[in-house]
């Protein structure tokens, strides 16, 4: 046992329970998931190596999914059924932004349409790396723009959001509120656990959230006694997330696509705008309030998204509806739409410029 790293972690960890604290007390939405996602992407950004534990995402994704899991009451699920040409509409043209916030990322760094595509479409740093190296170009950068894109709409739309609102006094009443019951808390994380179990063994992509989220939503629809969990239970999973996220940001990574940074905060707000111009055109022509389809329309975030949604007591199923249609889509054919895209560069002699190492 490397008693060295033990301490290191628990040193992280007492650090971004601190910075939760001093976001909690500064009033900020999602507090203990920010403020631990800033001091651990300080941490990495000064060199300081972060190497956390990697079960700590599925403990983290299945608690939250299964908290957002609860919003999927049976009156909920027959609501969403109401809007799904909307949701596929969303998915779709948030493809269609992303192909053209990468035209402009193509102009600002003249890289390749293959990378800028991947580095703009909202899909997953992982998922994005893979599909690089399968066509050649560098995965670094492309992996940057997409950890970039999750860590701006985590920062920036929960508290814009919520400030723009007005009607949340205390952003975390709702989620520090919630009737909790032992015995329906431990029923809810048996389904949640149950429902990540099956999609890991199904290869489903993202299981330990999409799984949880679907035990979750399954047992709150068939109105099973499930309960919301302790505070403290979800506060420690949004930690848990939170450095994380922030160990994705280190320096090497930011060092390595040093010339692509300034481009890639520029795309990420060109396709957060756009989104949002969506989202209040689709608010305007369906009646959904503006802040449940800001929320539903970002380009990434489920599990933030949601939880804003649950502070503003508005809207969490039917914005988890809208980002799932999303995945479902995007993911299972992420392979196919850049294939298409190599096809049409390679033809139009938009070659890679950067080869995969």
């Amino acid at each position: 046992m490397d008693y060295r790293y033990i301490v290191r972690m628990l040193g992280i960890y007492v650090g971004a329970i601190c910075a939760g604290w001093i976001t909690a007390a500064l009033n900020v939405p999602l507090p203990w998931m920010i403020g631990p996602m800033v001091f651990a992407s300080a941490l990495g950004l000064s060199g300081f190596s972060i190497r956390v534990p990697t079960i700590t995402r599925p403990i983290g994704q299945t608690v939250v999914a299964a908290t957002v899991g609860l919003s999927f009451t049976p009156v909920a699920v027959a609501a969403i059924a109401d809007w799904i040409v909307a949701m596929i509409a969303v998915a779709v043209l948030t493809v269609v932004a992303g192909f053209l916030v990468a035209a402009v990322l193509m102009r600002l760094t003249r890289i390749d349409v293959i990378s800028a595509s991947l580095a703009t479409i909202p899909i997953g740093p992982v998922e994005t790396a893979n599909l690089a190296v399968r066509h050649g170009v560098a995965p670094g950068p492309v992996a940057f723009a997409q950890t970039l894109r999750i860590m701006l709409l985590v920062l920036l739309v929960p508290p814009v959001i919520v400030a723009l609102d007005g009607s949340v006094q205390d952003p975390m009443a709702t989620l520090r509120d919630a009737n909790v019951d032992l015995l329906g808390g431990l029923l809810l994380i048996a389904a949640a656990t149950a429902g990540g179990w099956v999609a890991k063994r199904l290869k489903v992509s993202n299981p330990f959230f999409l799984g949880p989220l679907a035990g979750s939503a399954l047992a709150a629809a068939l109105s099973l006694p499930v309960s919301a969990l302790p505070f403290v239970v979800l506060s420690a999973a949004q930690i848990l997330l939170g450095v994380w996220l922030g160990a994705m940001f280190d320096r090497t990574l930011f060092s390595k696509s040093k010339s692509f940074v300034p481009a890639a905060f520029l795309s990420t707000f060109l396709l957060i705008i756009a989104c949002t111009a969506m989202a209040l055109g689709v608010s305007a022509l369906t009646g959904i309030s503006w802040t449940t389809m800001v929320l539903a329309t970002a380009p990434g975030s489920v599990t933030e998204m949601a939880l804003t949604a649950k502070i503003l007591e508005e809207g969490v199923a039917l914005v988890t509806a809208f980002h799932l249609t999303r995945i479902f889509i995007i993911l299972p054919l992420a392979p196919f739409i850049f294939s298409l895209t190599a096809r049409v560069a390679a033809h139009y002699g938009w070659l890679p410029t950067v080869k995969a190492p």
